[in-house]
């Protein structure tokens, strides 16, 4: 297995190639812990996974370079390999799932590499680059499930302790598990005290079943917006690794991770992608119970594709009451939408959007729907406004 000597070569390695990125402390998320952050979004090609590729590649013999190399990735580690292979002038090519976000596609291009969209999710981008390296000969670079990549992933461990010598808890985002192979690895060498947890999409959860079930285990389907850990089988090195060093694992939703999506973009000027944002997500909502102690989130990726940001951002604001949609019966007769709009006005709830509805076949005849959204301030400001609504004599619906 990896040893702590090992990540300490590996960070030596990179020095002067990869940034050793800041870690600063989220004053204006406000909850029950200190949520700090660690800015791998702002690592070269915008991810963590520039470490453990840089790494690997750099390990290579002259006989492996010139066969080339060949990865699988929905985008993130597609990005490091093509770059430190392009800085090598190592032949590259990389299997993306079809559905990988088109920045990520277009930013792996960016650096020489060649590409190969293959339809499925990562699992099925896997199978096809493995095919691909018995074909060609070509060095496979696994984006988890290697040792030397787990090294590499694991020199954010070391600075982690360096520039937050009295951190009380690491939180790590997971996929494949390289990332927390490596951080858990390097912490736990270092300073068995400190505890390290990892975090995973509840819509793709296979290290998480597999961590609670001690023993390895794979999802048939994964369905996140959080594509960077959208991953239906964790490796078995990783798992080896996080059986042994990590204290819990849990997984957070949907809306939380796009709700700490928003809350990085608004209050921290952070741009974080969905996989990025879940480590800061189960620190906020306190999956782990650290209420007061001094937590690191690794913000672990930035390349978040700016098509679903818009949609990311709403769910974000629903999640967070700052957005409300309130459904009325009321009889269909003149005056009512003012009446609706004079209530949400003296509140301060800023209407966005109105939908009015005679078309229901339950409805008495004389009677429609109205479907009011609206800019809110929180849930309790939505509670105010629904109370008022009520009071005036609206039936609110939903």
């Amino acid at each position: 297995m990896v040893t702590l000597k090992d990540i300490t070569y590996a960070q030596k390695v990179l020095q002067g190639d990869i940034r050793k990125t800041d870690i600063f402390y989220a004053s204006n998320i406000l909850c029950d812990n200190e949520i700090y952050l660690k800015t791998e979004n702002l690592q070269v090609t915008g991810s963590f996974k520039a470490r453990g590729a840089a790494y690997m590649i750099s390990q290579l013999t002259e006989e492996e370079k010139a066969c080339g190399i060949i990865a699988c990735s929905a985008g993130n580690h597609a990005q490091g390999v093509a770059r430190a292979a392009q800085k090598k002038g190592i032949k590259c090519t990389i299997c993306m799932p079809d559905g990988a976000p088109i920045s990520k596609v277009s930013a792996t291009k960016s650096y020489g590499a060649e590409i190969c969209l293959v339809p499925g999710a990562y699992d099925d981008a896997y199978a096809k680059a493995v095919e691909l390296q018995k074909e060609t000969g070509a060095t496979f670079v696994h984006p988890y499930n290697d040792d030397l990549v787990i090294a590499g992933q694991g020199t954010i461990g070391l600075e982690i302790l360096e520039q937050m010598p009295d951190v009380d808890a690491v939180i790590v985002p997971i996929g494949g598990g390289g990332l927390l192979a490596g951080v858990a690895c390097a912490i736990k060498g270092m300073k068995p005290d400190v505890k390290v947890y990892g975090v995973q999409a509840a819509k793709a959860p296979a290290m998480y079943n597999s961590f609670k079930a001690g023993e390895l285990q794979s999802t048939d389907t994964v369905d996140t917006f959080a594509d960077g850990i959208a991953v239906k089988s964790p490796g078995d090195l990783t798992f080896e690794y996080i059986s042994k060093y990590v204290d819990d694992v849990c997984t957070v939703t949907e809306d939380e991770t796009a709700a700490a999506i928003l809350m990085l973009l608004e209050k921290q000027k952070i741009m974080a992608e969905g996989a990025g944002a879940t480590a800061v997500a189960a620190a906020y909502y306190n999956k782990f119970n650290l209420k007061g102690k001094k937590v690191c989130a690794i913000v672990s990726g930035g390349n978040i594709d700016i098509n679903i940001l818009n949609r990311v951002i709403t769910r974000g604001l629903v999640m967070s009451g700052r957005r409300s949609t309130v459904t009325l019966a009321l009889t269909d007769k003149p005056g009512q939408l003012n009446e609706v709009a004079e209530i949400y006005g003296k509140l301060g709830g800023n209407i966005l959007d109105v939908y009015h509805s005679i078309s229901d076949t339950n409805m008495a005849i004389n009677s429609c729907f109205l479907r009011v959204t609206a800019e809110t301030r929180d849930e309790a400001h939505i509670a105010e406004i629904k109370k008022a609504l009520s009071e005036a004599g609206f039936e609110i619906i939903s």
